[in-house]
């Protein structure tokens, strides 16, 4: 997030959809290491990361992600293999461009009253507590 409230987010290749970045951790790494190393690999950006804001679990799937709020600290947008476009979204295109899933992500970041804990079916937010 930066100071001026928008929000780092790619279009992914393989699919085309607006999500933030992110991945899979490396078995050596801790989450805050990984956090970093995806979002300079799929954005060109160096991130500090701040504070967990919220876990998701993908109930179909079996998937639980944590996100992080992180703040820029260097670096220049790109694209990579990953991503076709990397933008700073405002709240509005956030809602506008992402799936509710992916939307709610990056909006709970903007909220210091988390962590969020939510579950969603892959499509659809299906419960929240925070």
């Amino acid at each position: 997030m930066r100071e001026d409230g928008r929000l780092l987010a790619i279009r992914r290749a393989d699919n085309g959809t607006w999500e933030l970045p992110g991945g899979v951790l490396e078995l050596n790494e801790t989450p805050e290491a990984g956090v970093a190393r995806e979002v300079l690999e799929e954005t060109g950006i160096h991130v500090e990361v701040d504070e967990l804001t919220g876990v998701y679990k993908n109930t179909t799937r079996g998937i639980v992600a944590l996100v992080f709020r992180c703040k820029p600290s260097g670096g220049t947008e790109r694209t990579s293999d990953e991503s076709t476009a990397v933008s700073w979204l405002t709240p509005d295109e956030v809602s506008e461009r992402m799936a509710e899933v992916y939307a709610v992500r990056l909006l709970d970041a903007l909220d210091e009253a988390g962590p969020h804990v939510r579950s969603h079916d892959g499509r659809h937010i299906l419960g929240e507590s925070a």
